[in-house]
């Protein structure tokens, strides 16, 4: 009896050995510098004429691991609007919270909860300013440029659906840009 616990102790300090080690040889891997897993980017949109829409969306985003990464993205839009008297001239302005998972290198799946403040009018002429939820759920298709950087195409659905957003229901948002490091 004796003998059969000390080879199960033996057992036992030798797998806690070889644990051991391993974790200190998994321990001594190169990191990866902070500036690999970081990536830049944004869009930018612009249309003129009778309704004039000028905006950016510069954004800024970590990859957690080689297919998932998560971001941030500010907003601001400037629109003049001269299809109605008077003209109808505001900015609305917000940010995102996103996450991005790679199903292959080209394509990926988007979440994207945001909020945006928006000058909101009414048939009685009145209006207010106030923050409209959006969480959007898509997917985007990505081409390596150059080294670093990439250019996308993605489309997204609002699946919350607010009332006070000024969009129509279900209406898809595209979108394209260019990031670095994605």
């Amino acid at each position: 009896m004796l003998k059969i616990f000390n080879i199960f102790f033996v057992l036992i300090v030798l797998s806690a050995s070889v644990a051991s080690a391993q974790d200190s040889i998994q321990r001594q891997k190169p990191k990866t510098p902070l500036k690999d897993h970081i990536y830049f980017g944004g869009s930018v949109g612009l249309s003129f004429g009778n309704y004039t829409r000028m905006a950016v969306y510069p954004m800024v985003g970590y990859k957690i691991t080689p297919k998932l990464s998560a971001g941030v993205e500010v907003g601001y839009e400037y629109i003049s609007d001269k299809r109605y008297t008077p003209n109808y001239n505001t900015s609305n302005y917000g940010f995102s919270v996103l996450s991005r998972y790679r199903i292959i290198p080209q394509i990926y799946t988007h979440v994207e909860y945001s909020m945006i403040n928006y000058e909101l009018y009414y048939f009685d002429g009145s209006k207010t300013r106030e923050w409209v939820p959006f969480l959007y759920l898509g997917a985007g298709y990505s081409q390596q440029l150059a080294s670093g950087i990439t250019a996308y195409a993605q489309v997204k659905f609002d699946v919350l659906q607010n009332a006070k957003s000024p969009y129509e229901d279900w209406a898809p948002f595209y979108s394209f840009g260019v990031t670095m490091n994605f």
